[in-house]
C-alpha cells in the first residue's frame, strides 16, 4: 500500500476549526492563578527602586516578585532566560517583575500599578556598518563565520562585467496566531509545563537545568501549537518567568500568555542585515567571482549569529568565492529563528545582484542562472544528492508565460498600472538532527506511534501516519500516532526544516523493526523502536526552486500589487500533497509579506519597536495577491533519507522578496535594494 504522496485531509482539522483543540493557555488544570509581567522601560542601566506595595494590596493579587525576593536560579548562563536575578537591565521591554493573581485582568492591573525607577546608561541600538563590530565564532546551526576560495579582487579588477551593490534586509518579528503562552504547575520538586513549543524535549533539556532538576522530573505537553515559525523553535524568558511564578504560589498552577506588544520585546526576531555583493562576470554572464560580506546584529547580552551568507556558498558555480560575517552588539532583545533563518534574508541580496547582473548584460535572468549553474557543491566539492533548480526555472517559466517577457522595463504598461514580472531562485539545506526515537505498538487491533514530537500547523498528525503506514504496508486508517508530550520517546525540535526527515526516519526504523520481530499478523501488546540512523555525508543535500511574481506598480501613485505570485520547487518527494502545498504557500504569503510591508520599526533613542502590535506591523492579506501558486516536480533523491523526503516549510519564503524586487524593477526601471519595497522608494523615480 503506497500512504506517502495521498492527498490526506488534516487529521487535527476538525477540532482546530471547532475549537475543540487544547492549546497550552488552555491546559485542563484546577485553580489556575494567572500572571503578568512587568517590563523595563529603559534601553540599559539599573534598577534604582521598586515599589511594589500598590499592587499587592489589591484585591486578588497572591504575590509579586522582582529581583529583590525571586528565588535564585540553579543556572543563570543564559542571560534570556536568567529573569529576575539581576538589577541590571540590558534592553528596553526586559523582564523585571511579574504579578500573579486570581484572574488575569487583576494580574495585568496590578502590574500598572508597580513603580519601578532606573539609574538610566547611554544605549546604543541602531544597527550600521560602521559601529563596533566583531567576527563571531560561529553562525547558527554551527556553520562557519568566513569562507574564502580564490582571489575575488583580483577577478573584479580583471573582470569584464561587475556588480558591486549594498541590499538591506528588516528587522521582522514572527508573530504567529498564538502568542507564547505557558501554563506551570510544581507538584513538590516535579513541574509540568503545558507551554507552545516547537519542541518538548529540547524545551525540557533548556529548563531542567536553570531550575536544577534532573530532566525526569520535568514534563513538557504540547500537542497544539498555534504557529511559531521558528519563534518558538527555543525557550524564551517567558517560560522562565512562568515557572518562577509557578513556585511562588505553591499547589496553583499559573497561566501566562504573552500579548502582543510583549511577544515584540521577549519571543525573539529576524535581525537587520547589510549585505554588500559583489559579483564578476565575462561578457556571457559567467562568473569568476561572487562574494557576499554581511553585517547584523545582536543582543549584548546573548549572542545570535544569523547565517544569512551560507546560500552564496552554494548557489552558483564561480572559481573564486567569499562569504564573511560580522556582528554588531546592541541594547536591543535577543535575535532568534524566523522561518528559513540564514536562507531567507541571505537570498535577497545575492537574486536581486543577479537580476542586476542580467540588465547590464542585457541577458535573460533566467538563462544567467543556468549559465552558472555548478556541476557540484562550489563549496565542498560534493556531488548533491539532487539538484533540479534548472528544472524548477523551465518549469515555472513555462507556466508563467516566460518567453513572452520584454527584457526592457517600463515598458508594459494596463491602464495606470506598470507591469512587469521577476525571478528569482530559492534554496533550503536537508537537515536530519542526530537525535529521535519512535516507539510502534500493537493496541487495540492498531498500529500506536509515539514520538515527542510537534505539530506547529505543518501536518505531523496527518504526515507521520502516512509514513508509518508506508512503511507498515497497512491502511493509514489502521495507525494512530500520539505526539506532544515528553512522556513519549525522544523527538527533536521541529525547526530547520527538520521535522519529518528526522521523525519519519524514527518511524521508518522502528516499522522495519515491527516487521522483522512480529511480521504481518502481531498481537496487541508487540512493540518496537527505532531511531534515526546516520545521515549521509558524501552528498550536498538541499531542496530548491524558483519564484515568479508579477507586479503592477500604479504610475500616480506608486501603490504597489502583486497580481501573481508563483513557485516551483524540487524538495524530493511530496509526503502530503495537500499538507505541502499550504506549506510552500504560507512561505510564499511569508515572503510577499517581508517584500511588501513587514518592517519591525526600532526607536533608536528609546530602543522600543514602536510599531508592536498587528494594526502597525503589517502582514500580507488576501488583497495584497490575486492568485498564489504552488507546485513542485517529481524529484527521486535515494541518500536523503528513507522516504525521499526534503523540508518544505521553509524554502518557500527564500527568494520570494528578491523575486519581487525584481518585478517592480521590470515594471518600472526602479531598483529597490532596501525593505520593505514600500511607495515611497518608487514614487520619485517613475517614469
Amino acid at each position: 500500500m503506497t500512504a506517502i504522496g495521498t492527498d490526506l485531509a488534516r487529521r487535527d482539522g476538525t477540532v482546530k476549526v471547532t475549537g475543540t483543540a487544547t492549546y497550552a493557555y488552555e491546559a485542563p488544570v484546577e485553580r489556575p492563578a494567572y500572571a503578568h509581567p512587568v517590563q523595563a522601560t529603559i534601553a540599559r542601566g539599573r534598577i534604582r527602586d521598586i515599589e511594589i506595595e500598590d499592587a499587592e494590596t489589591l484585591d486578588g493579587v497572591l504575590t509579586v516578585l522582582t529581583p529583590d525576593n525571586a528565588e535564585r536560579l540553579a543556572d543563570t548562563d543564559d542571560k534570556e532566560l536568567a529573569v529576575l536575578q539581576s538589577d541590571e537591565v540590558a534592553f528596553r521591554g526586559q523582564l523585571v517583575g511579574v504579578v500573579v493573581a486570581e484572574t488575569s485582568e487583576v494580574a495585568r492591573e496590578a502590574a500598572g500599578l508597580v513603580r519601578v525607577t532606573y539609574d538610566e546608561a547611554e544605549h546604543d541600538a541602531e544597527l550600521a556598518t560602521e559601529r563596533g563590530s566583531y567576527v563571531p565564532e560561529q553562525l547558527n546551526a554551527g556553520y562557519p563565520t568566513e569562507s574564502a576560495q580564490g582571489d575575488v579582487d583580483a577577478a573584479m579588477a580583471s573582470a569584464e562585467t561587475t556588480i558591486e551593490r549594498t541590499y538591506t534586509t528588516a528587522m521582522y518579528h514572527n508573530n504567529p496566531l498564538e502568542p507564547h503562552t505557558t501554563t506551570a504547575l510544581w507538584d513538590g520538586d516535579s513541574l509540568t509545563l503545558w507551554d507552545s513549543t516547537q519542541g518538548v524535549h529540547p524545551l525540557r533539556s533548556t529548563i531542567a537545568p536553570i531550575f536544577g532538576l534532573d530532566e525526569e522530573r520535568v514534563r513538557v505537553i504540547c500537542p497544539y501549537v498555534g504557529g511559531g515559525f521558528g519563534s518558538k523553535g527555543t525557550a524564551h524568558a517567558n517560560v522562565t518567568l512562568a515557572t518562577l511564578a509557578a513556585r511562588a504560589v505553591p499547589g496553583r498552577p499559573v497561566r501566562l500568555a504573552l500579548t502582543r506588544q510583549q511577544m515584540f520585546s521577549l519571543a525573539g526576531y529576524r535581525t537587520p542585515t547589510i549585505q554588500r555583493m559583489r559579483l564578476a562576470a565575462d561578457a556571457d554572464g559567467r562568473l569568476s567571482a561572487i562574494a557576499i560580506d554581511v553585517v547584523e546584529q545582536t543582543s549584548r547580552i546573548k549572542e545570535y549569529a544569523e547565517q544569512t551568507g551560507t546560500p552564496t556558498r552554494i548557489m552558483y558555480a564561480a572559481e573564486n568565492r567569499s562569504v564573511t560575517h560580522r556582528l554588531v552588539p546592541l541594547d536591543v532583545p535577543v535575535p532568534s529563528w524566523m522561518r528559513a533563518p540564514g536562507d531567507c534574508p541571505g537570498m535577497f541580496g545575492p537574486e536581486v545582484a543577479m537580476d542586476e547582473l542580467a540588465e547590464r548584460l542585457g541577458v535573460d535572468p533566467i538563462e544567467l542562472r543556468i549559465r552558472n549553474e555548478p556541476s557540484v557543491d562550489p563549496d565542498t566539492g560534493k556531488p548533491f544528492s539532487s539538484r533540479n533548480l534548472v528544472a524548477c526555472l523551465l518549469a515555472g517559466a513555462d507556466r508563467f508565460d516566460w518567453a513572452d517577457r520584454d527584457l526592457r522595463p517600463g515598458v508594459r504598461r494596463s491602464g495606470d498600472w506598470l507591469v512587469g514580472t521577476g525571478v528569482a531562485a530559492s534554496t533550503y539545506p536537508v537537515h536530519r538532527m542526530p537525535a529521535s526515537t519512535a516507539v510502534i505498538r500493537r493496541e487495540a487491533g492498531r498500529y500506536v506511534v509515539e514520538i515527542g514530537a510537534a505539530d506547529l500547523g505543518t501536518g505531523t498528525w496527518t504526515t507521520l501516519p502516512q509514513i508509518a503506514a508506508d512503511a507498515l504496508d497497512v491502511p493509514v486508517s489502521d495507525v494512530e500516532v500520539r505526539i506532544g508530550d515528553t512522556r513519549y520517546p525522544m523527538a527533536s525540535v521541529a525547526g530547520g526544516s527538520s521535522g519529518m526527515t528526522t521523525w519519519g526516519s524514527a518511524v521508518v526504523e522502528a516499522a522495519r523493526a515491527f516487521r522483522d520481530k512480529f511480521g504481518q499478523d502481531p498481537a496487541d501488546g508487540d512493540e518496537a523502536d527505532g531511531s534515526v540512523g546516520p545521515a549521509d555525508e558524501d552528498h550536498a543535500m538541499h531542496a530548491f526552486g524558483a519564484q515568479f511574481v508579477e507586479a503592477h506598480v500604479h504610475a500616480d501613485t506608486g501603490e504597489l500589487r502583486v497580481p501573481r505570485l508563483l513557485g516551483v520547487f524540487a524538495a524530493g518527494r511530496i509526503i502530503n500533497p495537500r499538507t505541502a502545498r499550504s506549506q510552500f504557500i504560507g512561505g510564499m504569503t511569508m515572503g510577499l509579506s517581508m517584500a511588501l510591508h513587514e518592517h519591525s520599526v526600532l526607536d533608536p533613542r528609546t530602543g522600543h519597536v514602536v510599531n508592536h502590535d498587528l494594526a502597525e506591523y503589517h502582514v500580507s492579506v488576501n488583497a495584497d495577491v490575486t492568485d498564489v501558486e504552488a507546485t513542485w516536480i517529481d524529484e527521486h533523491d535515494p541518500y536523503v533519507n528513507a522516504m525521499g523526503s526534503k523540508g518544505i516549510g521553509e524554502i518557500g519564503i527564500v527568494g520570494t522578496a528578491a523575486a519581487v524586487s525584481n518585478a517592480v524593477w521590470h515594471a518600472t526601471g526602479v531598483r529597490v535594494r532596501d525593505l520593505p519595497i514600500t511607495l515611497d522608494k518608487v514614487l520619485a523615480a517613475l517614469p
